[in-house]
């Protein structure tokens, strides 16, 4: 193994504290690289890690139908001032892509069915939509979704692990996201999920995807390594200089 490729492996970990040895593997496999994932773990620079979330798995019924169906859910996000906002997240469950987000520091059933049309304004609406049974997703929002042809399937009380998909991406833009911004308002939250989701369907390579991104991305082979930051350098997209 070379020194250069050592060398890379801990300016990545080092940069993007967050990433473990399965992030870093498979964004040197974007650049050609091939390297043990046992290898990478070695040279990377250690930080501490939460544990992993553990489940259930998905009910068959959900896992045949992935390509045919969405999720949504809510988090919070505390304001510098401790006002709570609400993001309202549409999730695409075939390849994890964020379709939609969007924030308010009001949320009714109203306003929820209205991301929905925003989610599919194409008509091109997914057959079924996973979401728990909080009661913002009132009378107006159920009205919209069937309006547009899409079937429910609501989770069961106190069994989260149903709508597992949204649940995990949830997790995953507070650990990677937000739990690391001070926000200022709703505009500000707007402007940094934004950039978030951008990155997270066109560069965070997820083990789920082989690898891969919710947007394929090509593997580069040729040509110098650099960096492409986001969110400030908290995470970092790694590709090839051709020229």
């Amino acid at each position: 193994m070379s020194q250069e490729l050592r060398i890379l492996i801990r300016d990545m970990s080092q940069a993007n504290r967050l990433w473990g040895a399965p992030r870093i593997q498979a964004e040197l496999a974007k650049l050609g690289i091939e390297v043990a994932r046992s290898t990478v773990a070695k040279y990377m620079v250690r930080h501490r890690k939460g544990k992993p979330a553990t489940g259930p798995s998905w009910a068959t019924f959900l896992r045949t139908h992935l390509h045919e169906a969405a999720a949504v859910d809510f988090l919070t996000v505390a304001t510098a001032n401790f006002r709570i906002l609400y993001v309202f997240v549409v999730l695409s469950l075939g390849r994890r892509k964020i379709l939609h987000v969007n924030v308010t520091a009001h949320p009714t059933a109203e306003w929820t069915a209205q991301q929905i049309v925003e989610a599919f304004p194409w008509n091109d609406v997914p057959a079924y939509m996973q979401r728990d049974r909080d009661a913002i997703f009132g009378a107006a929002f159920q009205r919209q979704v069937k309006a547009m042809g899409i079937e429910e399937l609501i989770s069961a009380p106190r069994s989260p692990w149903q709508n597992g998909y949204v649940e995990r991406v949830i997790g995953t833009i507070r650990r990677e996201c937000v739990d690391h911004c001070i926000v200022f308002g709703e505009n500000h939250l707007r402007e940094v999920l934004k950039e978030y989701v951008e990155y997270y369907n066109s560069s965070r390579t997820h083990l789920g995807l082989e690898g891969d991104c919710p947007e394929p991305r090509e593997v580069e082979h040729e040509g110098r390594v650099y960096a492409v930051p986001w969110l400030g350098g908290l995470h970092h997209t790694y590709r090839r200089n051709a020229g």
